[in-house]
């Protein structure tokens, strides 16, 4: 009983302020009254091959059985996901790619059961994340948070459209922070909750309990088939750096310098003297890269970027690739024992696939 008492006072002060409950009740409601007009249900459209049945694009069996060949229709595939107004003023929808892909026509319906017409602005298969932009008075959007800021423990709500069925909301924790390595997408750093999240919620909220934006539910771990407490997020802030470029250019400019790095290990990080196991060993520089024409050598162990520590390799490719283009970052290494600081111009990588309406 003490445990939960605990719990409850821990619940009772991550709620905004503007929250006044009866007395000895232990509510989140008022929470979710002031989120869940922000998130939306997406349904898409998608016109697929004719018919699967290969006889009937054979001539002569159509013939046979005088099917002519204009009464054959593409078949219809309708799918459901979640997405989240984050600009009411202009109607922006950031979604997840595999809500949208492929979809001829994209749908959302707001909490109050408006249907909307949404127009795709642009997409990134690699973070899997899609900007749309529908038409509306009276939307309501979710404020931005800061996921850097996130801490494991932190109090979390799951909003979407599981299973179709319709807004529903759940609850838990931050489970972890800087997920990756686990194939999902070109570019992972997850936020990992135990919040209940299931087919269709992809592209729904995770917020905190000031009603900030998060992150962007995206995947679960589901060795059965269901779900078992271990879901993913594309944290907010990779997604308002992916979404910003999407508006302005409808296409992402990923950035690279020309290193091939990877984690800083106990075992490297004893070999080379170092008290630290964060940050990201320099394996190979690209000859006549920005790396190489800036100084950085193989062996360099990044330490920080622009004034950020640098945990892995990961969250170093992920920081670079997401930078503006043609801008420079510094790089605080660490080698042979001494402190240097590296300015890297940041420049385009290979041209990838983006899709844009």
């Amino acid at each position: 009983m003490r445990c939960f008492r605990i719990l409850a006072v821990f619940v009772l002060l991550a709620l905004p302020a503007a929250a006044e409950l009866p007395a000895g009740m232990i509510t989140v409601a008022p929470l979710v009254q002031q989120v869940t007009p922000g998130v939306v249900n997406i349904s898409t459209r998608t016109m697929g091959a004719e018919q699967d049945n290969p006889l009937l694009n054979d001539p002569f069996f159509r013939r046979f059985f005088n099917i002519p060949r204009e009464q054959l229709r593409p078949r219809e595939t309708r799918a459901a996901g979640s997405g989240v107004i984050v600009d009411a003023r202009r109607g922006y929808v950031v979604t997840n790619f595999h809500v949208i892909e492929n979809a001829d026509r994209i749908e959302v319906t707001t909490k109050d059961n408006r249907t909307l017409k949404a127009r795709l602005v642009g997409a990134d298969p690699e973070t899997d994340v899609a900007v749309l932009k529908v038409e509306g008075d009276g939307l309501q959007g979710l404020p931005w948070g800061n996921s850097d800021a996130v801490r494991v423990g932190d109090f979390v709500l799951a909003i979407g459209n599981p299973f179709g069925l319709g807004q529903t909301v759940t609850s838990g924790i931050v489970s972890a922070t800087g997920r990756s390595g686990l194939g999902i997408e070109g570019y992972e750093d997850f936020i990992q909750t135990d919040a209940s999240i299931n087919p269709g919620n992809s592209g729904g909220a995770l917020v905190n309990f000031k009603g900030e934006l998060i992150g962007i539910n995206t995947a679960i771990l589901a060795p059965g088939g269901g779900n078992i407490g271990i879901g993913f997020a594309v944290p907010i802030n990779m997604v308002r750096s992916v979404m910003d470029q999407l508006v302005a250019h409808g296409e992402i400019k990923r950035g690279r310098v020309g290193v091939a790095i990877q984690d800083l290990t106990p075992d490297i990080a004893q070999a080379l003297n170092l008290k630290d196991t964060q940050g990201a060993v320099v394996v190979e520089v690209e000859p006549g890269s920005p790396a190489a024409r800036a100084g950085l050598k193989r062996g360099d162990v990044v330490l920080s970027l622009n004034g950020e520590p640098v945990r892995s390799a990961t969250e170093l490719r992920n920081r670079i690739g997401l930078t503006a283009v043609g801008s420079k970052v510094a790089m605080a290494v660490d080698r042979s024992g001494s402190r240097v600081t590296v300015d890297v111009k940041v420049e385009p990588q290979p041209k990838r696939r983006v899709l844009r309406e």
